[in-house]
């Protein structure tokens, strides 16, 4: 079969951990009672608040804690598999730092992969945010897929859709999807967020997975939401708008390869100086 049940969940996280986890097991169920094979969750999707709260709540990898282990446990539960979009990675070497790591979990409930996030987030706009990932975050260096019930996934964060090159290179790893696990900020998300996401898919040729945060987490912090799964031409084939919810779309190794042998963009490159 060349199709797969994928879902992409949306939430507000805040500094609740255990109000967080509740939320996405609900919606979860939901959307693996709705025929999802592949469930997908946003970046940040256990807390989000001050890096202090955050210090409390970071795990060792592969190994993990008492989130690791409740992601694990409905994953077995539901016979789904699982991407834990950004999850927070104790750094090994210092206590004041973490990653920001994609984690992908088998039917099983095993860790299956893992992908820490490259490009962290230190901007400051005028009128909008500033934030500055970089101060608490380590950055990852590697790119990552893994095997999934569709498939090669290439692995990425948030930030990450802003830098092409990244999506070519899974591409040519050998990835038919790519996921986009984000919190991207009301003010950037809503003059980029589709724009870029589109982009991707089509440069990469690839089905692009995008499991958002919405909404006001705090006085100082609110996500775009508008999770969404684009298929390789660039359409738009599932979205969740505003509010906690899912949407589901098939992914289909058929179209990855109609798409790429009717416009073979990625085998057409050429070197340049």
């Amino acid at each position: 079969m060349s199709q797969t049940q994928v879902a992409v969940v949306q939430h507000c996280a805040t500094t609740d951990v255990d109000k967080n986890l509740k939320t996405l097991e609900a919606l979860t169920r939901a959307a693996a009672n709705t025929g999802a094979q592949v469930v997908t969750w946003a970046e940040a999707f256990a807390y989000l608040g001050p890096h202090r709260g955050k210090k409390e709540i970071l795990e060792p990898l592969p190994q993990g804690g008492p989130v690791l282990a409740r992601c694990k446990l409905l994953a077995r539960d539901l016979e789904i598999e699982l991407l834990l979009g950004g999850f927070h990675e104790a750094a090994p070497n210092d206590p004041e730092m973490c990653y920001n790591t994609s984690v992908y979990l088998n039917a099983a409930g095993e860790v299956a992969a893992t992908y820490r996030k490259i490009h962290l987030f230190d901007v400051d706009i005028a009128n909008g945010p500033r934030l500055m990932e970089s101060r608490k975050t380590c950055a990852g260096d590697k790119a990552m897929t893994v095997e999934t019930a569709f498939g090669c996934l290439g692995l990425t964060v948030c930030y990450d859709v802003r830098f092409p090159t990244l999506y070519q290179k899974l591409a040519d790893m050998g990835s038919i999807a790519v996921s986009v696990p984000s919190a991207f900020t009301a003010t950037t998300g809503a003059m980029h967020w589709h724009t870029l996401l589109r982009s991707r898919a089509i440069e990469s040729q690839c089905y692009v997975i995008a499991p958002a945060q919405h909404g006001q987490h705090s006085e100082h912090r609110a996500s775009y939401g508008h999770s969404l799964i684009v298929d390789p031409w660039g359409e738009v084939i599932a979205e969740v708008d505003e509010g906690d919810g899912f949407a589901i779309a098939a992914i289909d190794t058929e179209v990855v390869a109609k798409v790429r042998q009717e416009l073979p963009s990625m085998a057409n490159r050429r070197p340049f100086t």
